[in-house]
């Protein structure tokens, strides 16, 4: 096995797997940018067949990962090696963004470690191929005024509503986002964001939401047109991971543009919970 290091995070392997290899290729992106990252293995580089992201226990802001784990495999034989000799079985983790088809195999190793496991979350993976297939929303200029980005002060009310969060766990996780990647929000008079979009750290446009009480008015679609446009300016993929259940945001996406990959859904586990 070998570890990566920052001369060797060459990314343009991953995009011939386009775009089941995005999650990896997203982190791969961000590391290359010298943001928060975890450490990268791989059996053999450039020609891998598996690739492993793995928190770096010498990461000081490893704890921002909330003990993810993800990786990007070929070559079922090689991924069950590394799944074995490549991971921490001894505490809680939680495996993200994978092809569903290889759970079999991370059960089986799960089994031979005695860990216990169950799924997580199980989502579709929609993404933009062409910016010109982006749907641009008439946006006036009072509403074009409103437009900004999310700072430290907007951690508690980002994290109290997102429904994997309201706890310290959380607060890190968003201090982390929304220090280190971008984020769009839309605010009201006051200056208070109503409705804000952010990016993971493999990313991926994630946790949009608007507040209760100014939904209605198009901020879901100006959000996502806005900051689709500013990743692809950046040079950063432009795709989402949608719960399989939330067709509300299943059909945004698509109406706004975004592709689906319907042969491919993507899994989120945890383990030794």
């Amino acid at each position: 096995m070998k570890v990566l290091n920052k001369d060797e995070l060459q990314i343009a392997e991953l995009m011939k797997y386009f775009p089941r290899s995005y999650k990896i290729y997203g982190f791969l992106y961000t590391s290359n940018r010298n943001k928060p990252s975890t450490l990268e293995v791989v059996d053999s580089w450039p020609e891998f067949k598996v690739i492993l992201l793995r928190l770096d226990p010498k990461n000081k802001k490893s704890q921002d990962f909330m003990k993810k784990v993800s990786f990007f495999s070929t070559d079922e034989e090689v991924l069950r090696k590394l799944l074995r000799e490549e991971f921490d079985w001894s505490t809680y983790f939680l495996i993200g963004g994978f092809d569903i088809s290889h759970a079999p195999t991370l059960k089986e190793v799960a089994s031979e470690k005695k860990v216990n496991n169950k799924d997580y979350a199980l989502v579709r993976l929609l993404y933009l191929p062409d910016i010109s297939h982006l749907l641009t929303p008439d946006v006036d200029s009072q509403l074009e005024s409103r437009i900004s980005s999310l700072n430290l002060s907007h951690i508690d009310m980002v994290n109290k509503t997102w429904k994997f969060g309201g706890d310290e766990r959380g607060y890190r996780h968003f201090k982390n986002l929304i220090s280190n990647f971008p984020t769009c929000c839309i605010v009201d008079t006051h200056g208070e964001p109503v409705a804000w979009i952010l990016v993971y750290e493999y990313c991926a446009l994630g946790m949009l939401y608007t507040l209760p009480e100014h939904r209605g008015k198009g901020y879901a679609k100006v959000l996502i047109s806005t900051m689709a446009k500013k990743l692809h300016a950046d040079g950063y993929p432009v795709y989402c991971f949608i719960e399989e259940d939330n067709m509300v945001s299943y059909r945004l996406f698509q109406k706004m543009g975004f592709t689906e990959d319907t042969s491919y859904r993507a899994a989120w586990f945890e383990f030794n919970f």
